[in-house]
């Protein structure tokens, strides 16, 4: 199949069941503020304190639950959450909860160009950022998550300047919280390396080649590599597989596309293909790895 009917078969599938892609979670429209703060008690009881599986493109979110219950499942990882814990999620994770009823706490919302615009530019934040997490929160990053709630209920002067300064600090203590940060010490990211995954993440690129990503980006492909490498120890083929199978992984945990469709969603041409490619990289077909999510509800 070439890239022309790649793109006229991605057209005609539009209608089958994919992954909820919100705003905020059952919202499509349009962000409403330059940073976002809501209390559990007010959107989860709707829900009957159930929250389906769904994702941001461009939202993180950090969670705080005061006291309480929740299991949360992202991207096939199950975590437990009690009281007085900070959870992370960061943007295109998939992730559902399950609330005990009468759970307090709350959840801020912050677009990826916020955490993006952090300065001074410190790699060590996008890399303890880019994964889910769960943390302690101490009394300082608490008293500003709850500051920051209060100037987004303001309608004062520079509310806006006063609440991204306090998402900026947010965020940077919710970095400093992960016990777990990723990356190798004294490796930098490249911020070009946003621009890729960016691009990977958009289904008009399924089936790009690396020489393609490379020309989009105003790079050679040596080049792109050597970003990769330096970031992740990765060529720029292994980077982007491993970002195409992760997606492939959502889709086949949360959606009911055949593993052909899923394979075509993303680009590959021959069904057998994409199984060997998916084996590769996770140890395991794509049919074996659905099997996990089969029973859950």
């Amino acid at each position: 199949m070439d890239r022309q009917r790649i793109r006229w078969y991605y057209a005609c599938m539009m209608h089958l069941p994919t992954i909820p892609e919100y705003m905020l979670y059952g919202e499509t429209d349009a962000f409403p503020d330059v940073v976002h703060c809501e209390h559990i008690k007010d959107r989860a009881p709707d829900h009957g304190w159930r929250i389906a599986p769904h994702r941001h493109a461009q939202l993180a979110q950090v969670f705080f639950i005061q006291t309480g219950h929740a299991t949360s499942v992202v991207d096939g990882q199950e975590f437990e959450l009690s009281d007085n814990q900070l959870f992370y999620i960061p943007a295109q994770a998939v992730h559902s909860f399950a609330f005990a009823p009468n759970t307090q706490g709350m959840v801020q919302s912050f677009p990826i160009s916020v955490l993006r615009s952090i300065a001074p530019a410190n790699d060590e934040v996008a890399r303890a950022l880019s994964l889910p997490f769960v943390a302690t929160p101490d009394v300082k990053l608490l008293t500003l998550m709850t500051l920051l709630d209060a100037t987004l209920a303001d309608g004062g002067p520079y509310r806006t300047q006063t609440a991204l300064g306090l998402a900026h600090a947010v965020l940077s203590l919710t970095a400093a919280r992960n016990p777990n940060p990723q990356g190798p010490t004294g490796t930098k990211r490249d911020r070009r390396l946003a621009q890729l995954d960016q691009l990977i993440s958009d289904p008009q690129t399924a089936g790009w080649r690396v020489q393609e990503y490379a020309a989009k980006m105003g790079l050679s492909t040596g080049h792109l590599s050597r970003l990769c490498r330096a970031a992740n120890g990765l060529s720029a083929s292994a980077y982007i597989d491993a970002h195409i199978i992760q997606e492939a992984c959502r889709l086949l945990a949360f959606t009911q596309l055949s593993v052909a469709e899923v394979g075509y969603r993303l680009g590959f041409t021959d069904p057998s293909y994409f199984s060997r490619r998916f084996r590769a990289v996770q140890q395991e077909t794509p049919s074996v790895y659905r099997q996990r999510f089969v029973s859950q509800p």
